[in-house]
């Protein structure tokens, strides 16, 4: 067994249905996990899971809206029914945050931007957390941003919430560390998904705004975000909690 296999985890994983969330899974369900796919889109999650031609029996779609705790809390306990245990939460779902400064900004954005990134995170790993505590520890980790660290023009919802995430993850790591749960941030830099390519209207006009920004000369892709989460999830990192693990290209060094 390789020091970053998942033989035996369970994860779950919410915004499955999405380019990261999938890469997740998939690298997830390669290193040996069975998984639970969390998304509020049931078509786009079971489309996303037939994209990995896996095995019933190692993987799983369960739709939820997470931002409602009740929901939330129910589909921890139907990872939990199906599969045994929960080893392994991944906060990856997000809002699609229009782009808008404060002066702007639409009440209801963000009031989703809120329920969704910091909310959702809250309630399911308020129920992961109860899984594993009797299973004697696990690994939570949520999906922030680079912008969580730095500024941009027009992100400051989308910003302030992935900062929140940062902090939440340090306080969540000490307040379990004695119970053996590991909780740490992930913070991607820009990585080419459907949804930035929406944004800027194709994918080589992403590459044109944003590539020349990353020092490393690339963009990132949904597969170097599912490495780190891997390597994080497993017993390789099991002195690492607490901490913001940037994968940004040299971003924010430069």
């Amino acid at each position: 067994m390789n020091g970053t296999s998942l033989e035996r985890k369970v994860a779950v994983v919410t915004g499955a249905a999405g380019d990261i969330g999938t890469a997740v899974t998939r690298k997830f369900l390669a290193e040996g996990a069975r998984v639970v796919m969390v998304d509020i889109n049931e078509d786009k999650a079971r489309a996303a899971m037939q994209t990995l031609d896996v095995e019933a029996d190692s993987c799983a779609v369960e739709i939820c809206d997470i931002s409602d705790r009740d929901k939330a809390h129910a589909a921890i306990d139907a990872a939990a029914i199906r599969f045994g245990a929960v080893d392994i939460l991944v906060n990856g779902a997000a809002a699609l945050t229009p782009g808008a400064t404060i002066a702007e900004l639409d009440p209801e954005d963000w009031r989703q931007a809120i329920d969704v990134n910091l909310s959702g995170t809250i309630w399911m790993s308020q129920a992961a957390i109860k899984k594993m505590r009797p299973q004697g520890g696990g690994v939570i980790i949520h999906i922030a941003s680079q912008l969580g660290q730095v500024g941009a023009p027009n992100r400051a919802a989308y910003g302030a919430t992935k900062a929140a995430l940062i902090q939440l993850a340090r306080a969540m790591a000490v307040d379990h560390a004695a119970e053996g749960i590991r909780v740490v941030s992930l913070s991607p830099g820009a990585i080419l998904t459907s949804r930035l390519e929406k944004r800027y209207g194709g994918a080589q006009n992403v590459i044109d705004e944003l590539g020349h920004k990353y020092p490393i000369g690339r963009l990132g892709t949904p597969d170097d975000v599912a490495q780190s989460a891997a390597f994080i999830a497993s017993d390789a990192a099991a002195f690492m909690t607490g901490a913001d693990v940037l994968i940004d290209g040299g971003y924010t060094a430069s």
